[in-house]
C-alpha cells in the first residue's frame, strides 16, 4: 500500500508513543516496533512486554488508514443527499476488499490515534459523518484548510439549540405557506417558486443570524428568479403590501418597470447579535449575471467603511444547479475571488439544486459529476447537502461561515432538492420527466416532515405550531385586503442613504457646472505625478515621459491625453472624491500611454504617483484586470451603485470586446433606471477608430448605444480633445445626476501632435457638447465626431478647401439640439450639412441621426459620407484600409 503524508504522520505518532511508553499501544504496535527497534541496533527487546498470541500485521493500520482516507474523500459519491431517495452507486473504494481486509478485520483493535477501538466502530462512525445527508468534497482543498474543515466534520456535530430549530421549522412552514397563498390569490400568474427547496428561505435567514454572530454588518445577496419573491419577503424584509401591489401591476407614470420576480429590496434585518443591513440586488432573466455585480456592492461598502479585512461585509450568491455549471459568466466571478483588486473576503455559494433544468436533467447540462465541481478551481469546500435535513444543513452553514471568516475565501453549500412545480407555474413538468415527478407527488411538505421530527422528540407542541401558522396566514390575508381596498400604483425603490441628493430623469434639469481648476493647482499636481521616491529607478525609457510632464507643469509644452486623463483623476482626488479605475492592462495602458504605475528599473517595486498627491486625499487605485471583460465590466458597475460620489471607470483594451458584456450594457447600464429606478455612474472607456487594424480592432460599436439611448439613460461622448476628455470626466462626478458615460477614446490620437491642449484650456470652462467653427461664405459645413476630425482637417489644409467649415459633434446622446442649432446657426439656411463618418454608413453614429432629422437639419440639407454598408466594422488590409479613407475624405470635399 502507497503511504501517504497522512499515514506516514499517522507512524511517526505512533513511534513517538512506544518510545515514551510502549505499553501505551496495543500488543501488535508493540511487537510491530520492537522488531524494528531490533534491525537498527537501538533498542533491546522488551523484558516486560508480555507475549503475543500471534502474528501481526504491521500493514494492517494502513490498510485502515486508507479506507478512512476512501471515505473523507469519496463519501461524498454515496451519501444521502437526494431527498428524491433514488439510490446512488457505492463507490468501490468503500470496500473493505478494496484496501485488502475482511469481515473477519472488523473486530481486530485500533490504536487510540483513530478514535475509535475496532476497525467495525470506525467504520461506524465514517459511515454516520460521511454517508449521511451531508457529502463532503474538500479533497481538492488546500491541505492545511482541509485539515481543520476535517477536524470539524470528524469531532461530534452540535445539535441546533431549540430556539434555532424553531425559526428553521419556522422559516420552512412560512415559506410554504407564502407560496401556497399566492397560487391561491393569483392563479396562472407566475411566481418561480420555491417549493422542493423551501429549506432555502431558513438557511439564509440563519446565514444572517450567523453572520451578525461573526460581526458582519453587510449582506448583499444576488440570485435569479426562483424563490426570489419568497427570499424578498422571508430574507430581507420586503413587506407583503408592497410585493401584492406588484401583481396588482399599477406602475407609476413614466416608469416601465420589469415583473415582480427581478427585482430587489434592501432592509435593516434585526438579529441575535444586532443589526444587520440587507440588500437583494434587481436582476433580470439572465441569471448569473448578477453575480459580479453583487461582488463590486460589496466590494464599494467594504471600501467605503474602511473594511481592508474584508470582514464587515459578506456576499451570498444563490446559482441555479444547471446555470452555476452552464452559464461562463461564473467562472469569471469565481476567478475575481482572491484578485487584489476584486477580492471581498469570500463569497457564501449557495447552489438551489432542483437536479433540474428548465427540462432538462443534469446528464444534459453538466460533463461534470456535481453542477459544483466548477467552483473546485479556487479550492473552494463543497457541502452536498439534502435539502430536508435541517438539522444537518444548520451544521454545514456555520462550518461553511467559519471556514470563510478564518480563511477569507469562497465556500459551497450545494442544497440538493427538487422543484415540486414545473419551470413556471403555468409549465407541465410530467411531459419531460414523468418518473420523477410521480416521485415528487408523492412526497409531503417538507416542514411536516422536519415538524414531525420536532414534536416525536418533544421539542414542540401541535398547539405551538398550530399557532404559528393561523398568525401567519391571518397577516397575509390582512394585507392582501388592504390592497384590495386601495388599490394603488407600485412603490419605487427610492433613492436614500448614500444616493440623497443625486437624481436621474433628464438631463437639461441639472444644470451644468464649471470643472476648471486653478492653474497653479493643476502644475503642482503635474510636478507630483512627475516625481518618485529618492532612490528609485525609473525605467529608462520612461525619463523621457516624466520630464514631459514637468515641462507641461511649466507649459513649455502642451498636455497629452494621458496627462489630461491623470489631472482629471488627481483633481479629483484631492478633492475628496475616490477613483478606480480597472481594465486590461489599466495600469500601463493598452498603448504605453498612461504608466500610471512606475517600476524600479533594478528591483520591479511599483510606485503609483496618483496615490502621492496630498495628505488627506481619496483613494485612487488602478487596477490591471483579468482578462475578462463581462465579469470586470459587471463588477465595477456593482462598485458604482454604492459608491456614487467616486469617479468609477472600467476601460476596454480595445472598444471592439465590449461587446463580450453587452448583457451589462442592455439589460443593466442602459435599463436600470427605468426598470428598476437605480441610477449609476459608471464610466465606460472605450478605444475607438478606424487605422487599418482590422475588424477586432476598430469600432466600440457606437451605434449600438445610440440605439440604446432614449430618456436620458446613457451619455454617448467622443471627444476630440485633452482637455475636452478633462472636463468630461470632471463633469461626470461634479454634476449631481447619475447617468452612464460611455466615451469613445482614442488609440492613434494618444500621440498626434494636434490632440493636444494648453494647460490653461484646463483652468477654464467646461465640456463643450459641440465645438462650433464659423467660416464666412462656407459653401458646406461638415459635421463630424472624433478621430475623423483630424483627418478632415489635414485634408482640407492639403485642398485649401477654406470654404469648408468643420463642426464637431462631442456629445451624441443625449443630443445636444440647442448647442447644435446655435453652431449651425451662423450660415445661412440651405448651406449643406453633411456629417462625415468613418464607419460603415449601417454602422456609426448616422443611421441614430438621420432618423433623427430625416434629410434636414434645422433648415439644412442634411446627407453623408461614409464607408459603404458592411457586415464587418473593418477592411482586414492596412493597404485596403488607406485607400478607402482617401476615398472618404475626398468625397466630403467634392
Amino acid at each position: 500500500m502507497e503511504l501517504t503524508l497522512e499515514s506516514q504522520g499517522y507512524l511517526e505518532a505512533l513511534y513517538r508513543a512506544y518510545l515514551e511508553d510502549p505499553f501505551s499501544l496495543p500488543e501488535e504496535w508493540r511487537r510491530y516496533f520492537s522488531a524494528l527497534a531490533l534491525e537498527d541496533g537501538r533498542r533491546e527487546p522488551l523484558a516486560k512486554a508480555p507475549p503475543l498470541a500471534e502474528a501481526f500485521d504491521p500493514a494492517f493500520p494502513l490498510k485502515v488508514e486508507g479506507l478512512a482516507q476512501a471515505y473523507r474523500e469519496l463519501g461524498h459519491l454515496a451519501a444521502q443527499i437526494d431527498p428524491l431517495g433514488r439510490k446512488r452507486p457505492w463507490p468501490k473504494a468503500l470496500t473493505l476488499e478494496a484496501h485488502g481486509l475482511a469481515p473477519e478485520d472488523l473486530k481486530k483493535p485500533l490504536p487510540p490515534v483513530f478514535g475509535a477501538p475496532t476497525l467495525e466502530a470506525l467504520l461506524e462512525r465514517l459511515k454516520a459523518t460521511y454517508l449521511g445527508p451531508v457529502g463532503f468534497e474538500l479533497a481538492h482543498v488546500e491541505p492545511e484548510e482541509r485539515a481543520w474543515l476535517l477536524a470539524q466534520v470528524e469531532a461530534p456535530w452540535p445539535k441546533p439549540p431549540l430556539e434555532a430549530r424553531k425559526r428553521l421549522l419556522r422559516g420552512l412552514m412560512e415559506a410554504s405557506l407564502f407560496e401556497a397563498f399566492l397560487q391561491k390569490k393569483y392563479l396562472g400568474a407566475k411566481t418561480f417558486s420555491v417549493e422542493g427547496l423551501e429549506s432555502l428561505i431558513p438557511l439564509l435567514q440563519e446565514t444572517l443570524e450567523e453572520a451578525a454572530r461573526h460581526g458582519v454588518r453587510e449582506v448583499v445577496l444576488g440570485m435569479a428568479h426562483r424563490g426570489r419573491l419568497n427570499v424578498l419577503a422571508h430574507v430581507v424584509g420586503k413587506p407583503f403590501e408592497r410585493i401584492f401591489r406588484e401583481f396588482e401591476e399599477i406602475f407609476p407614470e413614466g416608469y416601465s418597470g420589469d415583473v415582480k420576480y427581478h427585482l430587489g429590496f434592501s432592509s435593516d434585518r434585526l438579529t441575535a447579535y444586532g443589526p444587520i443591513h440587507v440588500s437583494l440586488n434587481f436582476n433580470p432573466s439572465h441569471l448569473e449575471f448578477v453575480n459580479p455585480v453583487t461582488l463590486g456592492r460589496l466590494r464599494a461598502k467594504q471600501d467605503r467603511f474602511g473594511d481592508r479585512e474584508r470582514r464587515r461585509g459578506l456576499a451570498v450568491l444563490v446559482h441555479g444547479d444547471s446555470a452555476f455549471i452552464g452559464e461562463g459568466i461564473v467562472q469569471e466571478t469565481l476567478n475575481l475571488s482572491q484578485l487584489p483588486g476584486y477580492g471581498v473576503g469570500g463569497t457564501l455559494h449557495v447552489v438551489a439544486n432542483n437536479q433540474l433544468g428548465f427540462t432538462t436533467l443534469p446528464s444534459e447540462y453538466t460533463s461534470c459529476r456535481y453542477p459544483t465541481d466548477i467552483a473546485k478551481m479556487l479550492g473552494a469546500p463543497i457541502f452536498h447537502v439534502n435539502a430536508e435535513a435541517l438539522d444537518e444543513l444548520w451544521f454545514v452553514l456555520r462550518l461553511a461561515l467559519a471556514y470563510r471568516q478564518r480563511y477569507g475565501k469562497d465556500v459551497v453549500i450545494d442544497l440538493v432538492g427538487y422543484r415540486r412545480r414545473g419551470h413556471n407555474e403555468t409549465d407541465e413538468p410530467s411531459f419531460t420527466q414523468p418518473t420523477m415527478y410521480a416521485e415528487i407527488a408523492r412526497r409531503p411538505e417538507p416542514w411536516k416532515v422536519y415538524a414531525e421530527r420536532l414534536l416525536a422528540e418533544g421539542a414542540i407542541s401541535q398547539e405551538e405550531i398550530g399557532a404559528w401558522q393561523e398568525a401567519y396566514l391571518e397577516r397575509l390575508e390582512s394585507e392582501f385586503a388592504r390592497v384590495k381596498a386601495e388599490p394603488g400604483p407600485v412603490v419605487l425603490h427610492g433613492l436614500s442613504g448614500i444616493w440623497q441628493g443625486y437624481v436621474g430623469g433628464e438631463d437639461r434639469l441639472v444644470p451644468e457646472v464649471d470643472t476648471g481648476v486653478p492653474k497653479e493647482a493643476l502644475r503642482n499636481l503635474l510636478l507630483r505625478l512627475a516625481s518618485v521616491p529618492e532612490g528609485f529607478q525609473v525605467h529608462p525609457k520612461l525619463k523621457r515621459f516624466l520630464e514631459a510632464r514637468r515641462e507641461m507643469a511649466e507649459e513649455r509644452r502642451p498636455l497629452d491625453w494621458a496627462a489630461a486623463e491623470a489631472l482629471a483623476f488627481a483633481t479629483l482626488a484631492v478633492e475628496g472624491h475616490r477613483v478606480r479605475l480597472t481594465g486590461q492592462d489599466a495600469l500601463r495602458g493598452t498603448f504605453t500611454q498612461r504608466h500610471a504605475a512606475l517600476y524600479d528599473y533594478a528591483t520591479g517595486r511599483p510606485y503609483i504617483p496618483l496615490q502621492h498627491l496630498a495628505e488627506g486625499q481619496a483613494e485612487v487605485e488602478i487596477y490591471n484586470s483579468p482578462l475578462s471583460e463581462a465579469g470586470v465590466l459587471g463588477f465595477e458597475y456593482g462598485y458604482s451603485l454604492d459608491y456614487p460620489e467616486g469617479l468609477i471607470l472600467w476601460e476596454a483594451q480595445f472598444g471592439d470586446f465590449v461587446n463580450v458584456a453587452q448583457v451589462y450594457i442592455d439589460q443593466f447600464l442602459a435599463s436600470a433606471e427605468a426598470k428598476w429606478n437605480r441610477l449609476s455612474g459608471l464610466v465606460l472607456l472605450l478605444p475607438h477608430g478606424l487605422e487599418g487594424q482590422g475588424p477586432e480592432h476598430s469600432s466600440a460599436r457606437l451605434e449600438r448605444f445610440l440605439q440604446l439611448g432614449a430618456r436620458d439613460n446613457l451619455q454617448v461622448a467622443y471627444p476630440t480633445t485633452p482637455a475636452q476628455f478633462f472636463h468630461l470626466l470632471r463633469r461626470q462626478v461634479k454634476r449631481k445626476i447619475r447617468k452612464p458615460l460611455v466615451v469613445m477614446t482614442p488609440k492613434s490620437l494618444l500621440r498626434h501632435p494636434e490632440v493636444v491642449s494648453a494647460l490653461e484650456e484646463l483652468a477654464q470652462g467646461r465640456f463643450q457638447k459641440v465645438i462650433p467653427e464659423r467660416v464666412k461664405g462656407a459653401r458646406k459645413v461638415l459635421l463630424t465626431s472624433g478621430k475623423v476630425y483630424y483627418d478632415l482637417l489635414a485634408k482640407r489644409r492639403e485642398l485649401a478647401a477654406e470654404d469648408v467649415a468643420l463642426i464637431r459633434l462631442e456629445l451624441l446622446y443625449p443630443f445636444p439640439e440647442e448647442e447644435l442649432k446655435e453652431a449651425l446657426g451662423f450660415y445661412p439656411r440651405k448651406t449643406p450639412v453633411v456629417f462625415v463618418q468613418e464607419e460603415p454608413i449601417n454602422q456609426g453614429a448616422w443611421w441614430y441621426l438621420s432618423a433623427r432629422f430625416c434629410g434636414e437639419i434645422y433648415g439644412h440639407p442634411f446627407s453623408v459620407v461614409a464607408r459603404p454598408e458592411s457586415p464587418s466594422p473593418a477592411v482586414g488590409s492596412s493597404k485596403v484600409h488607406r485607400l478607402e479613407q482617401e476615398e472618404l475624405l475626398e468625397e466630403a470635399f467634392k
